[in-house]
Order: C-alpha cells, then sequence, then structure tokens
C-alpha cells in the first residue's frame, strides 16, 4: 500500500476537491512536479492511468474512519469514547434533545467521511475514466477494464451518501462540478447506482479475460482478474438489491459473486493500510492501552449475546481497566474494545463471504423460501458455535434471526449495517438509548457547504 501514498501528490492534483466550497471542485493547483489534470485528460499515459489507479484506491478508503465511529455509534453496535471532546458522545448520541443540523459535528459543512469523501472517489473515478477514454497509449481492452473498475468503486461510493441523508436524496450527475445535477430521491439513487454497477460489470467483460491490466493494491490479492473484480462487483449490486429490495436481483447478483457456501467466511477485498509513507489502520486499537479515546463495544450488544458465541469471543477484548467517560447525561463506561485486528497494519474488508452468505438468507426468507434461507443461517450459526437454527420458519421469524446474525456477523464494520438495517425494515425503535439517554437518528441533512455551492453556481 505505500504506493498509494507515494503517488497520493499525483492523486490531489488529478481530483483534489476544495473543502470549503465543494466537493466536486478540482483545485487548481500548480505544481511543477506533477502533471496536470490537462495533460491527463489528453493523451495519459499508461503511468499516469496507474497513478490514476492507486489514487482510487486511496480515495476508496477515506470513509472508513468516520463511518466505523458515527456510523456503528447511531446503530448502538460501539461508543467512540473520547474525554477530549464530549460532542463525540453527545452530539452523535443524540443526547439533550441534540439533532442532526447542517453543520452537524464530525461532518462539519462538507459532510467528512459520509459526503465529502465518497465524492472525492467518484470524482476521482470520473478523471480515470476520462484519461483512460483520451489516451491512445493503452488498449481498447484495458479502456474497458480501467471504466470497470472505476464503475465498480463508483457504485459502492454512492451508496454511502444515499444511505447517509437517506430519503432527502442525493446527486448522481457529478460529472461537471460548476452544474452537478439535482438531488434525486433515495428510491432513483439506488436504481441509478444499479445502472452504474450493471454498466461496470459490462465494461469488465467487454475487456477479455485474465489479469486486471494494471497494479492494484494487495487489498485486491484474490481479485486482481477480471473474473475476480466482476465477483466483486456482483457482490456489491447484492447488498445494493437488498436495499432496493430486488430479492430476486440479490439471488442472481450472489450467484455471480464471490459468495461460496463452503468457504472462508473472511473472504473478501480489503483497504489495506502500511507504516509510513502509507497510514495505519484507523481501527486499531493497542489492547487494553490506558487512554480515554477509543472504540468501545455497546453494552447492549454484550448483553443480548447468544451464550458461547465465538464472534463475542473473537471480535471482543475485555479490558483489564473499562474506559470511562462522562457525559450530560452520565459515565459511559466501556468495558470490551475491538479485537478484530492483529494489528496497526492490518487490512480492512469493505464486504466478505459471511455477508453474501447473510444477504442469501435474507433474500430466501423475503421471497419465503424458508428452508433455503434457514439453509444459509446455519452456515452463519454453525460457525459461531451456536449450533443450527431450531426456531420458527415464518418469514417474521426469520427475518429476525437472519438481522440477529449480521448483528453479530457484521458488527462494527465500516458501513453501519445495524443502523442501516434496521432503518429498512422499520425498527429503529428496537435500537437501545438506555445505556446513554440519547435518541437515534434517521437521516442527515445535506451539509450546509452543499447547498451554499447551489446559491454560488447560480450566481
Amino acid at each position: 500500500m505505500k504506493n498509494i501514498a507515494k503517488n497520493l501528490g499525483f492523486m490531489l492534483i488529478t481530483a483534489g476537491l476544495t473543502f470549503g466550497c465543494n466537493p466536486l471542485q478540482l483545485d487548481d493547483i500548480q505544481d511543477p512536479n506533477n502533471p496536470s489534470v490537462g495533460s491527463i485528460a489528453n493523451n495519459a499515459t499508461s503511468q499516469q492511468i496507474q497513478f490514476l489507479i492507486t489514487g482510487l484506491e486511496s480515495r476508496h478508503r477515506g470513509y472508513v474512519t468516520n463511518i466505523s465511529q458515527a456510523w456503528n455509534t447511531f446503530g448502538r453496535e460501539v461508543w467512540y469514547l473520547n474525554a477530549s471532546d464530549p460532542r463525540f458522545q453527545t452530539d452523535w448520541l443524540g443526547q439533550n434533545g441534540r439533532v442532526p443540523d447542517r453543520s452537524y459535528f464530525g461532518f462539519g459543512n462538507t459532510g467528512g467521511g459520509s459526503w465529502a469523501s465518497p465524492y472525492q472517489a467518484i470524482k476521482q473515478a470520473d478523471v480515470l475514466q476520462l484519461a483512460a477514454a483520451n489516451t491512445t497509449n493503452i488498449t481498447d481492452s484495458q479502456k474497458s477494464a480501467v471504466v470497470g473498475f472505476a464503475k465498480t468503486i463508483q457504485g459502492y461510493q454512492f451508496m454511502i451518501p444515499a444511505n447517509f441523508v437517506y430519503q432527502n436524496g442525493i446527486r448522481m450527475e457529478v460529472s461537471d462540478p460548476l452544474n452537478p445535477g439535482p438531488f434525486v430521491p433515495y428510491e432513483q439513487a439506488l436504481d441509478q447506482i444499479k445502472i452504474i454497477l450493471d454498466e461496470g460489470f459490462q465494461a469488465l467483460g467487454s475487456s477479455g479475460t485474465g489479469n486486471f491490466p494494471f497494479k492494484l493494491t494487495s487489498g485486491f490479492t484474490s481479485f486482481n482478474t477480471i473474473s475476480g473484480l466482476q465477483q466483486v462487483n456482483r457482490a456489491i449490486t447484492a447488498r445494493l438489491n437488498a436495499y432496493r429490495k430486488d430479492w430476486s436481483g440479490v439471488l442472481t447478483a450472489l450467484d455471480a459473486s464471490f459468495m461460496d457456501l463452503n468457504g472462508d467466511l473472511k473472504k473478501g477485498p480489503a483497504h489495506p493500510y502500511g507504516a509510513a509513507p502509507d497510514i495505519f489502520n484507523p481501527l486499531f486499537y493497542v489492547p487494553n492501552a490506558a487512554i480515554n479515546t477509543i472504540v468501545v463495544v455497546h453494552p447492549s450488544v454484550l448483553d443480548d449475546a447468544t451464550p458461547g458465541d465465538l464472534r463475542v469471543q473473537n471480535k471482543f477484548l475485555k479490558r483489564t481497566n473499562p474506559v470511562t467517560v462522562t457525559t450530560d447525561a452520565g459515565a459511559l463506561v466501556g468495558t470490551h474494545q475491538d479485537a478484530r485486528w492483529v494489528n496497526n497494519t492490518a487490512p480492512i474488508p469493505f464486504i466478505r463471504n459471511e455477508e453474501l452468505i447473510l444477504l442469501k438468507a435474507e433474500a430466501h426468507a423475503n421471497l419465503n423460501q424458508a428452508t433455503d434461507a434457514i439453509a444459509a443461517i446455519n452456515i452463519i450459526r454453525i460457525a459461531a458455535g451456536i449450533g443450527s437454527y431450531t426456531g420458527a420458519t415464518t418469514q417474521a421469524a426469520l427475518i429476525n434471526e437472519i438481522l440477529y446474525q449480521r448483528r453479530y456477523s457484521l458488527w462494527a464494520e465500516p458501513w453501519g449495517h445495524r443502523w442501516i438495517d434496521a432503518r429498512r425494515y422499520d425498527r429503529l425503535n428496537q435500537i437501545p438509548t438506555s445505556y446513554d439517554k440519547g435518541a437515534i437518528f434517521t437521516q442527515f441533512p445535506h451539509p450546509q457547504a452543499e447547498l451554499s455551492w447551489d446559491n454560488y453556481v447560480g450566481n
């Protein structure tokens, strides 16, 4: 992953964003050590295309810290305890009537990892596609492969702001930062994301077979072939189709993904991290370190766990000294910390086989195919050491079971699964607030800078 940091300066030139204005606007920077946007858009070299791909992978992981800390707090998977700044507790937990506004703490005017970072990745992918289209230095099949990869990442990234602001809608047309498209409703945005992912899948298929023609980081080690990237694309599409409630579409996408009912549940593409000049894994905390800024397991997750669940044993480390932070609503005590990462350079998967199997279970349950749903559920339960499912086989009972298993299998992954799951099944009121006397948020408004940009462009 060192190449990501090494080439970061080039990437910032090609798709850097002005945080004070619009996250879609390219910086006008004159740097004699790096090519201009214009030179990249006109007959880019193969090396320049490679730099853009590496930069896209860097942008692709920009959301991880903010969403892992914030969205998982909204869903009460974790608390992000920070004694230096109480707003990480009071504001993110909605204590004392605090509600999201356009300058909500931790997101600021540009939306941080929940808004600006995804659009930065989307814009990076636009520049990459532009460069590939306007060069004679790579073959047509290489161009198709580049477009397929870029659109796959765009599909993933568009889902982040869509789920952040939800029914407030997002911009899907952002290729021209001086003339961005209108906000479109959540359901319409999901449909348009589906088109992007399908286009990416088809572009990859048009590029031939064999290895992806450019170098990807170690996060794609098992997926750096054309077929491997198509499998990743379909895995992302399966997640999207669940949000679209296209249950047959979930199953179709899964059949073309890397889902393996008998395979490693941890298998999947990942965001890699490394030592300087790269960045460290932002979710790693030294075990039992004497600190008061740390992500801890939410008490309800511990209270509701099934006895003997190996996921609890493997993911949660009981601290020798609990972390206590005082808030407006009383003390928050973290007794367990995240134990998933062996060190500060461990990669963070962004979609895994375990999620795909649970998506299969969910699709079958919603299609009233109880036998198939239970078979998928049992793969997860047996791997967790809690035995086969013996409950009711009604659709409602199976959905309850699947959401429960998702809560522990996908705990605190950089997506906020429980917050999104509770919202899409109209169960936000089931997320407990008694431990912190807070509130549960449904969605967020657009950052103020996003609306200010409309006024600026209009003038």
